[in-house]
């Protein structure tokens, strides 16, 4: 996680995110004490939980308004690789520092055997947003992407290249007729369960193919409606401490879910909702957003 010091609305990415929200209110420092608060309580209600979180601090200059959603920029994978992504807003970029990385694999103690780096492709005007724009079920190498202009097919293809990756694509709107900008507020995957917005992928061919692939891997699927994304229902991560696996999501994803939807996730984990709304309403993410997962070997 990246502990935010410039949080705020980013002009840069309000045009292909929905889901932002102008603040009500223009004190700035008024925002980043909320975005702080939200963020820590966050933390805390994970490491109750018995996750292991580590905790960067974001640097003041430059700004960086979305440095509190890391997921977009990298990834860690299980065979020792660091995945860099090609993001849309130019002042994301900046988001991609060294120091963050460094304090991962000290921190961590992880090993690191090489790093792909696809931010080449950003002088091409091609992205692809990390596990935004990849939803990755990682036990049967399968990357599920719905194409916006933030997750670009060609470099879905190097990816999938890279890393030994199965695509499932689709197109995604919302209730406006918009591209959903990023596939983790469609859908999450975890080890036995999905969450999909059946109503979001237009095509029926593409919508018959996610879930077709999603039962094949034998996953109890949780389908929510546009509403319920439009609230983060499907922005959730499935997190294992060693107490056993649990569900991350946000307090207003949880409070939109019916019993029957509910009862699925507790199935499969325990549930840590966590309230932030702020972050939520003007950054435009939800829990998962804040959340870079660690699947790096541990040095012996």
């Amino acid at each position: 996680m990246v502990r935010p010091a410039c949080f705020g609305f980013n002009p840069q990415t309000a045009a292909s995110n929905a889901f932002q929200q102008v603040a009500e209110s223009s004190a700035d420092a008024e925002t980043q004490r909320l975005a702080l608060a939200e963020f820590d309580g966050l933390a805390e209600a994970l490491q109750r939980a018995g996750v292991e979180v580590l905790i960067a601090p974001d640097t003041a200059q430059p700004v960086k308004p979305d440095a509190i959603f890391p997921n977009n920029w990298v990834t860690f994978h299980v065979d020792g690789t660091v995945a860099l992504y090609p993001m849309l807003a130019p002042n994301r970029r900046c988001e991609r520092r060294e120091d963050v990385l460094e304090q991962v694999v000290r921190e961590g103690r992880f090993h690191v055997s090489r790093t792909v780096d696809l931010t080449h492709r950003e002088a091409e005007g091609k992205f692809l947003e990390g596990t935004g724009s990849l939803v990755l079920d990682r036990a049967h190498r399968v990357a599920y992407a719905s194409l916006s202009p933030r997750t670009d097919l060609d470099v879905l293809g190097e990816f999938a290249q890279l890393l030994d990756y199965e695509l499932v694509t689709f197109e995604a709107w919302d209730a406006a007729e918009q591209p959903v900008y990023h596939t983790n507020v469609v859908m999450a995957i975890g080890t036995r369960f999905a969450v999909v917005c059946g109503e979001a992928i237009a095509q029926p061919p593409h919508r018959d193919a996610v879930f077709n692939k999603l039962r094949a891997t034998g996953h109890d699927i949780v389908d929510i409606t546009q509403r319920q994304m439009q609230e983060f229902a499907a922005n959730l991560l499935e997190l294992a401490p060693a107490g056993g696996p649990i569900v991350a999501l946000s307090t207003t994803a949880w409070r939109s879910l019916g019993s029957a939807q509910r009862r699925i996730l507790e199935a499969h984990a325990a549930v840590v909702p966590a309230a932030i709304p702020t972050i939520e309403r003007i950054g435009g993410g939800g829990v998962r957003c804040m959340l870079a997962e660690l699947h790096l070997p541990k040095r012996r």
